[in-house]
């Protein structure tokens, strides 16, 4: 099977893989960003403005140190139809998240959904990746393309296509996650590690 091949740093798990055709143009100015510290009172007045809007503005997202970051990732959700989702918080902190465990139940169709915001300027060709691991060899690369967003303040929630969990007993265990959000430009939005668990029924 190929994903025995020797092993890559973790560093080079994403790998590469630009829009084809895509030329990263010059990066943003940093001055560009630190200008708008100057507007972190206004901003924290019109976040208190606009008030809770929907149960994902609820799980804490928008935290002072938030807002001079372009994109806030604030969930990611397992969607199975006839339950209710699984909420994977990515506001909490890295050590945190690594201590966070999906349970999934063997052969189940599900769809993973994501939520965030774009606080600031444009953002082009933002994609979401994921490696899964299984006792340290590669098991599985995904790369869903989310899209162009202009800032805006509501919470943008992009839903993937319908998956199915792998099933029977050799595919039931742990398996180690490495998720990261990335745009067109190499900048890294989120990155973080996690773990989920096929199981035999959603509770055991």
């Amino acid at each position: 099977m190929s994903h025995h091949h020797q092993q890559q740093d973790d560093e080079d798990d994403f790998g590469h893989s630009l829009t084809s055709g895509y030329k990263p143009g010059e990066k943003k100015t940093i001055s560009e960003y630190h200008n708008l510290d100057a507007d972190d009172e206004a901003l924290r007045r019109w976040k208190e403005s606009l008030g809770v809007t929907n149960a994902i503005a609820a799980t804490g997202a928008g935290s002072h140190a938030d807002d001079r970051h372009n994109v806030v990732v604030l969930e990611l959700a397992l969607e199975v139809e006839g339950r209710e989702d699984v909420v994977l918080d990515l506001t909490m902190t890295p050590d945190e998240l690594k201590q966070q465990t999906f349970i999934i139940k063997e052969g189940v169709e599900y769809r993973l959904k994501v939520a965030f915001k774009v606080q600031h300027s444009l953002v082009s060709g933002l994609k979401y990746k994921q490696v899964v691991k299984r006792s340290g060899v590669r098991f599985d690369k995904t790369e869903e393309m989310i899209g162009s967003y202009a800032a805006k303040p509501d919470t943008i929630v992009k839903k993937f296509l319908k998956d199915e969990a792998p099933s029977g007993m050799i595919a039931r265990g742990k398996y180690d996650v490495r998720s990261q959000f990335i745009d067109d430009d190499g900048t890294i939005h989120k990155q973080w590690d996690w773990t989920f668990q096929i199981k035999k029924d959603w509770k055991n």
